[in-house]
């Protein structure tokens, strides 16, 4: 190994990105180039590298990208839709910030009609166990009947399964849900199961801010 020209021993020793220059085995070692990629994870796949129950991880939708790249955030393993992945930790860990207050939009099916006063707590904060409260939300409904609600819900923040336990909250379980937008970066018509890479510029839609009303949060039922 040597950096700047002279061979180092010492394995604690720091080098500097863009400044330093460093060879191993007389080859100069640069800069991976980065990539994004969006993925439409299925429900039933972990987001994991591995798993010791041997279920499906979104790794095995990569096995022909030869790049490593790792996942900014996680989906739970029922939840699907659109998940990013990169080499570029810079730009994962400006995502996950959770001063980024970066928004993520799901859509989903509930059980039961969420009433007039249900939509008040998601989009004002409530209590979703564990001592954890939930900052103010977007929600709109989509379809309702007697049986089910079809909604669409925007959060900025990354909770353990925010989303599911929100509605279980108010007494009503998801039973589908389908994140479709992070930032301005949307799902689209991409394929379940299926990924493509990103441009820099498609990438940096998803670093788009949230523009959420200021709301106190409230004590649910």
């Amino acid at each position: 190994m040597k950096v700047n020209g002279g061979v180092i021993r010492n394995p604690d020793h720091w080098v500097e990105d863009g400044k330093d220059v460093v060879h191993l085995d007389g080859r100069r070692i640069r800069d991976e180039k980065k990539i994004y990629v969006a993925l439409n994870k299925p429900a039933g796949v972990v987001t994991s590298f591995g798993d010791n129950r041997n279920r499906p991880t979104v790794y095995d939708y990569f096995k022909d990208l030869e790049r490593w790249v790792f996942p900014v955030g996680r989906l739970d393993m029922d939840t699907s839709g659109l998940l990013i992945l990169t080499n570029d930790t810079e730009y994962g860990d400006k995502l996950l910030q959770p001063d980024s207050k970066v928004p993520k939009t799901y859509y989903g099916k509930v059980s039961g009609a969420v009433s007039l006063d249900e939509y008040f707590y998601l989009a004002y904060g409530l209590d979703i166990g564990r001592g954890e409260m939930t900052g103010p939300a977007i929600v709109r409904e989509i379809r309702s009947t007697e049986k089910y609600t079809w909604f669409e819900l925007t959060i900025t923040e990354g909770k353990n399964r925010q989303v599911r336990r929100m509605f279980e909250a108010i007494d009503h379980a998801v039973l589908k849900l389908v994140r479709i937008r992070i930032g301005d970066l949307e799902l689209g018509d991409l394929s379940i199961g299926k990924f493509k890479i990103l441009s820099h510029k498609e990438a940096t839609r998803a670093l788009s801010r949230a523009r959420l009303p200021q709301l106190a949060p409230v004590k649910s039922r």
